[in-house]
């Protein structure tokens, strides 16, 4: 299926446009058509980083280093976080924090200083739900021994 599109141009990119079109032997709508198919391209290829700033990671981290420095496991760390309004959730193969009740995403774990694996090393498993099980496989790799195995197996 086609559809009709009727684009505003300046005269001169307008005549850029067709100036490319008669070097390639194509028209002006083939041209618009080709960049408009690489652009997408391009943008499915590489997923845009979700990066919070720094002037707002900063006083997060202030507000939250102690917490994420004392917490004995997941519990006491979700306890401590929801306390100040906050919330960690599985993001691919880390973890994020949300805001607590809106849910609106805040930042990585990692860019607070606290990646996943860091926290699930100290408390002995990785993050209840976590969805990539080679992360979580991983983390209890580095955890060592049977008892690692008997978390993965235990993991559903």
């Amino acid at each position: 299926m086609t559809v009709d599109l009727k684009l505003k141009m300046h005269p001169e990119m307008l005549r850029a446009c067709q100036d490319m079109a008669r070097e390639a032997d194509v028209t002006p709508g083939q041209i618009v058509r080709d960049l408009l198919a690489r652009e997408i391209s391009k943008r499915r290829r590489s997923r845009p980083q979700i990066r919070a700033e720094e002037t707002l990671l900063a006083p997060l981290r202030a507000r939250l280093t102690r917490d994420l420095a004392m917490a004995s496991g997941w519990d006491d760390l979700d306890q401590r976080l929801a306390a100040k309004g906050f919330e960690f959730r599985a993001a691919g193969a880390g973890l994020a924090l949300f805001e607590s009740p809106s849910g609106a995403r805040v930042c990585k774990a990692s860019e607070l200083g606290y990646s996943h694996s860091r926290l699930a090393q100290r408390f002995g498993k990785p993050f209840p739900g976590l969805k990539h099980t080679w992360a979580a496989q991983r983390v209890q790799a580095q955890l060592g021994g049977n008892a690692a195995q008997s978390l993965i197996e235990s993991d559903p």
